[in-house]
């Protein structure tokens, strides 16, 4: 007797209850991978910030203890324009000697928006994974190179005054070293994250460009400096269709991570004490920092 054997095929029921349980494993499991990722894009924008402060001590180093100026001269072309704003100043301390020099040599650093020999250079340290207002690294507006990152006005902007060369210009200059901040380096903020591209306003931070004069540090799409409004809080948890440009914020859900002066990362969340806050960002407030 012969036996025939049939294979039975899934039934429609069995195949919906398959495809069932495989969603439900998707969506078991696509937090977590979200979390996953957004832990590698924290851990990653807190080693650019160390990298800044690296690039801030090296520079202090090669220059009697001096910390970079919010927009000094000092360009390879042009040594009495102020054309050398905060971020361009690090280029040559985290290894971008090369666009630090091409760039200058044009007698200011904002010409080309970080350009060499024509083209555009996005700067991968100055760009915090979890950023996803600008375009590659440029201004979605004219193309023009961007950071996630702002100095603290406060610590970095507030000496200074006019240069009459080239037609009269006004840069900013610290009042402090690394060795005499007053508070001490731990309990002062440097730099913060703060999105590249402000959608609702137009506004983008233009790492490459020296800003216009006297309002360098919140002059539209110019501004790259977290300026005189230092001492409000964060913005945590928003997109940066709605961020504010004189406000520190980021793509990060649980907070904006900031650098102090010391070199150290710290993540500051939804909950922040605002007099904490307003300790960090002020140099020479006399106060101790407490928890956020």
């Amino acid at each position: 007797m012969v036996r025939v054997f049939r294979h039975r095929g899934f039934t429609l029921i069995e195949l919906l209850v398959v495809i069932a349980i495989i969603a439900i494993l998707i969506g078991l499991l696509l937090p977590a991978v979200q979390k996953v990722r957004e832990a590698a894009a924290r851990m990653s924008c807190s080693n650019n910030l160390k990298q800044f402060g690296l690039a801030i001590h090296g520079y202090a180093s090669a220059n009697q203890d001096k910390v970079p100026g919010g927009v000094q001269g000092g360009c390879s072309g042009n040594p009495n324009y102020p054309g050398s704003p905060f971020f361009f100043t690090l280029l040559p301390h985290i290894e971008q000697d090369n666009v630090y020099r091409a760039v200058g040599q044009s007698g200011a650093s904002w010409g080309t928006a970080g350009g060499v020999n024509g083209q555009q250079v996005v700067i991968k340290t100055f760009l915090c994974p979890s950023d996803a207002s600008h375009n590659n690294g440029q201004n979605p507006q004219n193309s023009w190179t961007v950071s996630s990152y702002s100095r603290n006005y406060w610590m970095f902007d507030t000496g200074g005054g006019y240069q009459p060369q080239a037609g009269g210009h006004y840069f900013t200059l610290s009042k402090y070293t690394v060795a005499n901040i007053p508070d001490g380096t731990s309990n002062t903020l440097g730099i913060t994250e703060r999105y590249a591209y402000m959608q609702t306003y137009g506004w983008s931070s233009l790492w490459s460009h020296h800003g216009q004069d006297r309002f360098h540090w919140g002059y539209g799409t110019w501004s790259t400096v977290y300026g005189v409004w230092g001492t409000t809080l964060p913005q945590v948890g928003i997109k940066f269709t709605q961020a504010h440009p004189y406000y520190p914020n980021s793509g990060h859900s649980s907070g904006v991570q900031c650098l102090a002066m010391d070199g150290s990362v710290r993540n500051v969340g939804a909950s922040a004490n605002q007099t904490t806050w307003n300790n960090y960002v002020q140099p020479d407030d006399g106060q101790v920092l407490g928890n956020f």
